[in-house]
């Protein structure tokens, strides 16, 4: 069994940030979203892994390399533009074979990874294995009808009016039989090869398509609100451990991680927090939920909620919170501007100004 992992999107709602910068690799506790993906890949056991690649192919092979750090044989598939999931396992086909695989987007994030899914998916063997989860408003994703005994009976990709809140999540299992769904089906009004569209196509000719609710923890990290969500999950289940060094007037309290080389000075931590090595905080206060990478200076400042990118600082502005930073970030405060009131007064007039 093979995966396929999408890492070509352009990420437009994490936008400044990738602007210069995958949106795969936007960390979270100071490591990439794809990792933790390839990680789950590689303890289901499979180890031969195509990566979709785009305009940030560069980037994502510096990061990945040939995969064996993470124990498995990476190979690259450029997509010249993204046009769909569908056209990512038609571009795939050569790549792929006969084998079975898993399609994993690479900026979704699955507490518990897919070991389980995998081992019942090469068991039983259906035609494609869907994931799915209820969602408060599912317009923004591919949804899925089923009918009373439980089965997949319709998708939808991004409708106007859902038919339920359960929404596909970002991890597929499939036989090569969905080689032939893909090669079946029309682009979108979006312009797209539609994964919905070739799994609706295996519906529609009596392939057997099954479907898993998750029930823990699942996310897109698609945009900021997401991100800082997931950051706050992964951090809940750190370990305290302090490789750095923490003077004797700084305090850290709970599961603070302080990466070796990070330095804390005069400082007061709250965990749970991770502080990236070479990183310095300096009479401040780095609050729960926080996340900052490596050759980072923090100084007279308050961060809480919030993940700094590698190589950027925050000095003496204050407090700050629910924000993602982005890399070689300076953030220091404004110039003092004089107070002023502008007035245009009739004759006669009385005011009072509060000084």
């Amino acid at each position: 069994m093979k995966a396929l992992v999408l890492s070509g999107g352009a990420g437009t709602r994490l936008r400044p940030i990738t602007h210069t910068s995958a949106k795969q690799l936007v960390p979270v506790a100071n490591k990439a979203v794809l990792f933790y993906g390839l990680e789950s890949i590689a303890a289901a056991g499979i180890t031969e892994v195509g990566v979709i690649v785009g305009d940030t192919a560069d980037e994502i092979r510096e990061a990945v390399g040939d995969g064996a750090s993470f124990g498995l044989d990476v190979t690259y598939l450029p997509q010249a533009r993204p046009l769909g999931l569908a056209h990512a396992v038609l571009i795939a086909r050569d790549y792929l074979g006969d084998d079975d695989f898993v399609m994993y987007l690479g900026d979704n994030f699955i507490v518990g990874g897919i070991t389980g899914l995998v081992d019942a998916f090469r068991h039983t063997r259906p035609d494609a294995q869907i994931l799915l989860t209820r969602v408060p408003d599912p317009r923004a994703f591919g949804v899925a009808e089923l009918n009373g005994c439980g089965q997949v009976v319709g998708l939808e990709e991004k409708p106007d009016h859902p038919k339920s809140d359960l929404a596909l999540v970002g991890v597929y299992l499939f036989t090569p039989v969905i080689h032939e769904a893909v090669r079946a089906i029309s682009p979108s009004r979006r312009g797209e090869l539609e994964i919905t569209h070739a799994i609706q196509h295996l519906i529609d000719t009596g392939a057997d398509v099954r479907s898993t609710l998750v029930k823990g923890y699942w996310k897109d990290t698609g945009n900021v609100v997401d991100m800082l969500e997931v950051n706050r999950t992964v951090l809940e289940s750190v370990e305290r451990r302090i490789d750095g060094d923490v003077d004797g007037r700084s305090e850290t309290i709970g599961r603070v991680v302080v990466e070796e080389g990070a330095r804390v000075v005069n400082s007061r931590v709250v965990g749970p927090v991770v502080i990236g090595a070479g990183t310095e905080v300096r009479d401040s206060y780095v609050g729960p939920f926080t996340s900052i990478a490596e050759n980072c200076r923090i100084t007279d400042s308050e961060l809480e909620f919030s993940i700094v990118l590698r190589d950027s600082s925050i000095h003496g502005v204050g407090r700050i919170e629910n924000s993602l930073i982005g890399r070689h970030v300076e953030v220091t405060p404004a110039p003092v501007v004089p107070s002023a009131h502008r007035l245009v007064l009739g004759d006669h007039s009385k005011v009072q100004i509060h000084t």
